[in-house]
C-alpha cells in the first residue's frame, strides 16, 4: 500500500463561508483519481478521516468536508452533542421516529442544544441538506480543477443520500452510496452520468422503503447501476465505531467498493 500524507484546510462555499476539509492522499502522485467522502450525520469524525486514509493507501486522493463548519454551528454540532440529541430519537421504534407527539415528548426532556439540533436536522432536514448540497458543489469545483482527474464520491447514511443527490447534479465517474436515501426526486436518476454502486443493510426499513422506486427508476432510465444488500445487517453497519457494526459485511462491502473504484477510476 502507498505511504500517505494528510492535511486540513478550508475552501470557500457559495455564500462566502469557509468550510473545513480533511485531505489524505498518497505521497507519490498518480492518476488514480480523487474521491469526495461525505460523512454520516455525526460530521467529520475519526471514522470519516479513516475512510479517507484507507482510500489514500489504495492510491486515491480523498477529501472530506466538515459540513458543520459555519461559526454558528461549529460549537453546537459536535459529535457529542449530536449523539446526545439523536440517541433518544433512534431509541424509538422506527414507526414512531416521525411521530410529532413522540418527538415532542422526548424534546420536552431534552437540553437546549438537543432541541436546536433536532429542530435543524429532523424538522429542517430538507433545508439543511439543500445547503449541504451547495457546499458539496463548491467542494467539487475546488477539488476538480483539473478536468483530467477521475472523479469519485462516497457517502454514508445522511452522506449517502447527499452523495446520491450530488451525483445527479455533477459528473462523477464512480459514486458509492452506503445506505443513503434516494435523490429528492426519483426522476433525477435520469441525470446520472457515471456508475453508481448502492450498498444497503437488510434491516433498514426507512431507507429500504425507497428501494422499489429506485429500482423502477433504474429500469426506466438505465444508468450504470449496481446494488448489494446485506441480509441481517442494520443501518450504519460499516462504521466500526458504532453499535451496528457488522464485521463481515463491512469487509465484503469495502472489498467490493475498491473493486468498483478500481474499474471506474483506475481502469483496472
Amino acid at each position: 500500500m502507498a505511504s500517505i500524507s494528510e492535511e486540513t484546510g478550508k475552501y470557500k462555499t457559495f455564500d462566502g463561508s469557509d468550510i473545513d476539509y480533511f485531505l489524505s492522499e498518497p505521497d507519490k502522485k498518480n492518476n488514480a483519481g480523487k474521491i469526495i467522502v461525505i460523512s454520516e450525520i455525526w460530521g467529520l469524525t475519526e471514522f470519516v478521516k479513516n475512510v479517507c486514509r484507507r482510500l489514500a493507501k489504495e492510491g486515491y486522493s480523498a477529501i472530506a468536508p466538515n459540513l458543520y463548519s459555519r461559526p454558528d454551528e461549529r460549537a453546537l454540532f459536535t459529535e457529542e452533542n449530536l449523539m446526545d440529541a439523536m440517541r433518544p430519537i433512534w431509541s424509538l421504534p422506527p414507526e414512531k421516529r416521525r411521530d410529532p407527539r413522540a418527538i415532542e415528548e422526548l424534546l420536552s426532556k431534552a437540553s437546549e442544544n438537543s432541541k436546536k439540533i433536532v429542530s435543524s436536522i429532523m424538522f429542517g432536514r430538507e433545508e439543511i441538506e439543500k445547503r449541504m448540497i451547495k457546499d458539496l458543489e463548491a467542494l467539487y469545483d475546488f477539488s476538480f480543477k483539473d478536468n483530467g482527474t477521475k472523479k469519485g464520491v462516497i457517502g454514508f447514511c445522511m452522506g449517502g443520500g447527499l452523495a446520491f443527490q450530488i451525483s445527479t447534479q455533477r459528473h462523477f465517474d464512480a459514486s458509492v452510496i452506503y445506505y443513503g436515501a434516494n435523490p429528492r426526486s426519483i426522476e433525477d436518476v435520469e441525470k446520472l452520468k457515471g456508475a453508481v454502486f448502492g450498498i444497503y443493510a437488510g434491516e433498514d426499513s426507512s431507507i429500504n422503503s425507497g428501494l422499489p422506486a429506485l429500482i423502477e427508476a433504474v429500469v426506466k432510465y438505465k444508468p450504470d447501476f449496481m446494488m448489494k444488500l446485506y441480509p441481517g445487517t442494520f443501518h450504519a453497519f460499516f462504521n466500526d465505531s458504532g453499535m451496528s457494526y457488522h464485521k463481515e459485511a463491512a469487509q465484503d462491502s469495502w472489498k467490493k467498493t475498491l473493486e468498483f473504484y478500481g474499474k471506474y477510476l483506475k481502469g483496472e
